[in-house]
C-alpha cells in the first residue's frame, strides 16, 4: 500500500528547499513515505516529518529533515524548533521546523552538511570546484 501524499507542491516553504537542493550536483527528488526526499545516491534532506508523542505520531509538516555534520546534532537538538524525527532520528537525522522567521542560510548550511555526509566523494569534489560552501 502506497504511503497518502503528505505535503502540498506549491508550499513556498517547499520550494526554498528544493530550490537549494536540487542545486547541488546530481541531487533529484523522490517521493518517499508521502514527503518530499532529496538524494544523489543517498537521501540528504526530507521535506516534513512526525514525532511519534503517546502513540500518536505529531505532524512536522513545515519541516526539513537533515544529516547534522559531527558535534552539531547536539546543539541543534538544544533548539526548541528541532526534534528527534521518527525512525530517523536513532540514525543520527535532526528534524528543523520552518517558519517566516527562519534563517535561510543556515538551512541552506544545515543541507550542504547532509549533502557532504551522503553524497560520495565524487560529487563533493564537484560542488567544491564550483565554490560549494
Amino acid at each position: 500500500m502506497a504511503h497518502p501524499i503528505m505535503f502540498d507542491d506549491a508550499d513556498p516553504m517547499l520550494g526554498r528547499v528544493r530550490a537549494v537542493a536540487l542545486d547541488f550536483p546530481d541531487a533529484a527528488e523522490k517521493v518517499s513515505h508521502g514527503r518530499p526526499a532529496f538524494y544523489t545516491t543517498k537521501v540528504f534532506a526530507y521535506y516534513g516529518g512526525s514525532v511519534k508523542v503517546g502513540g500518536v505520531y505529531r505532524q512536522h509538516d513545515h519541516s526539513v529533515l537533515v544529516l547534522p555534520g559531527p558535534g552539531d546534532r547536539e546543539a541543534l537538538l538544544e533548539e526548541e524548533r528541532c526534534y528527534l524525527p521518527a525512525y530517523l532520528g536513532t540514525a543520527g537525522w535532526v528534524g528543523v521546523d520552518l517558519d517566516e522567521d527562519t534563517d535561510w542560510d543556515e538551512i541552506e548550511e544545515l543541507l550542504d552538511a547532509s549533502y557532504r555526509l551522503t553524497a560520495g566523494v565524487r560529487r563533493v569534489a564537484a560542488l567544491d570546484a564550483r565554490g560549494g560552501s
